[in-house]
């Protein structure tokens, strides 16, 4: 008899391991929150394994072609001056801006819009108790359905409430210092293809990035420890942006005036998940609910794509479902925890708090920036990951659970 699979969450990592999983013959139900697919969303980038993974749905191209258009990276002053410059067609390999550069929910579309002729979806709805045993886990839904799967698949993101229902107090996030607001703002004819990045004094910061669909996507940065901020009402938030940054210049007035006009604003606090264990019983954990890297790291869709293509390779080998978490844990652990190495220093050294700070700042990145020294820094940047091999999985057959 084929075995059920419920995914929870359907972004990046869920979407992922329902078109793996489906394809390998699995029945797969993907449950998620919102009423409706979510568009939307800011810049990410897929690197090296991610790549791959990608290629191997048959997506690669699509993606390349869905690609926000952004050409590189400038800091500049208080007037828009360039400060320094990293134009990505001079740099080998992925600088800050890499070759696959698209919006969250443009990835997440190509990814569900594959995921769905394999997986059956259902929104508008969310897990509200799991109850597991040795055989499998009795999920009850927010809409009273109950149901009964072999395996639950939790892939909500970094505030995951089934994670905390399942592992309670088993989280230890690492707060990163860092509170960043994304938003989506109206384009101007001053918009170019550069993503752009302002440094104000107090830790402050404001970029502005290009996309295909005729706007600009917008980010305020503070540098500062956590203040249970996250959990405000978005009023609470919107009014704590613009009281800190009504001084800030540049860009930052014309981001505050899309405060209220906006439909996509999303504010949070940066931590890392740290868990000890992504699987507990029949249930497990996958994407930023299981590790988020926060987006420092510079690899957290690389890692999500990884993630569920190699727990979907693990649930379809030769093996009972025990066997199959232990070993996906054993693969990612390594990409995970070298990815969770970004020092707590470097929100601090990128957006400082001082002008003496923001001069030094940029006078390292207008060296960084000579020609001469820039594979350097580019190299210092793009860190290679502990990728996994996914040579076990190059054929995902079908395969019943046991």
């Amino acid at each position: 008899m084929t075995r059920r699979i419920l995914i929870t969450g359907a972004s990046v990592a869920g979407n992922t391991a329902a078109f793996w999983l489906g394809r390998a013959g699995f029945d797969v139900t993907v449950v998620e929150r919102a009423p409706g697919f979510r568009d939307g969303g800011q810049n990410i980038d897929v690197r090296g394994v991610g790549r791959e993974v990608m290629r191997r749905m048959g997506l690669e191209q699509a993606a390349l072609a869905r690609g926000t258009g952004e050409e590189g990276t400038v800091w500049i002053d208080g007037q828009g001056r360039v400060v320094a410059r990293f134009d990505a067609a001079d740099i080998e390999g992925d600088g800050p801006t890499a070759e696959m550069e698209i919006l969250r929910g443009d990835l997440a579309r190509l990814l569900h819009d594959a995921a769905r002729t394999h997986a059956a979806f259902r929104f508008g709805d969310r897990v509200e108790r799991i109850e597991p045993d040795a055989e499998g886990a009795t999920v009850g839904f927010a809409s009273g359905r109950r149901e009964r799967y072999d395996a639950v698949i939790v892939a909500e993101g970094v505030g995951s409430s089934t994670r905390d229902r399942v592992f309670p107090g088993e989280n230890a996030p690492r707060w990163m210092d860092l509170t960043i607001a994304y938003l989506t703002i109206p384009r101007t004819a001053d918009d170019d293809r550069m993503w752009r990045w302002y440094n104000a004094t107090e830790g402050r910061g404001v970029s502005l990035r290009p996309d295909t669909h005729g706007t600009t996507r917008a980010m305020l940065m503070i540098q500062q420890p956590p203040g249970g901020e996250q959990d405000w009402t978005p009023d609470r938030q919107r009014a704590f942006l613009r009281a800190r940054f009504a001084d800030a210049g540049w860009g930052a007035p014309r981001v505050l005036a899309a405060l209220d006009e906006t439909d996509d604003f999303y504010f949070d606090v940066l931590r890392q998940v740290r868990m000890k264990t992504w699987s507990k019983g029949r249930v497990v954990l996958v994407g930023d609910a299981a590790w988020c890297v926060t987006p420092l790291a510079g690899i957290g869709t690389t890692l999500a794509l990884t993630g569920a293509y190699v727990l979907a390779g693990e649930l379809s080998r030769d093996r009972d479902v025990a066997s199959a978490f232990a070993a996906y844990e054993r693969a990612m652990r390594p990409m995970v925890d070298k990815a969770q190495g970004v020092p707590k220093v470097a929100p601090r050294l990128m957006n400082p708090q001082s002008r003496l700070g923001i001069r030094l700042l940029h006078t390292a990145l207008r060296v960084a920036s000579n020609p001469r020294l820039r594979s350097l820094a580019v190299r210092a940047f793009a860190r290679p990951p502990l990728e996994p091999d996914l040579s076990p999985y190059r054929t995902l057959p079908a395969h019943h659970l046991s």
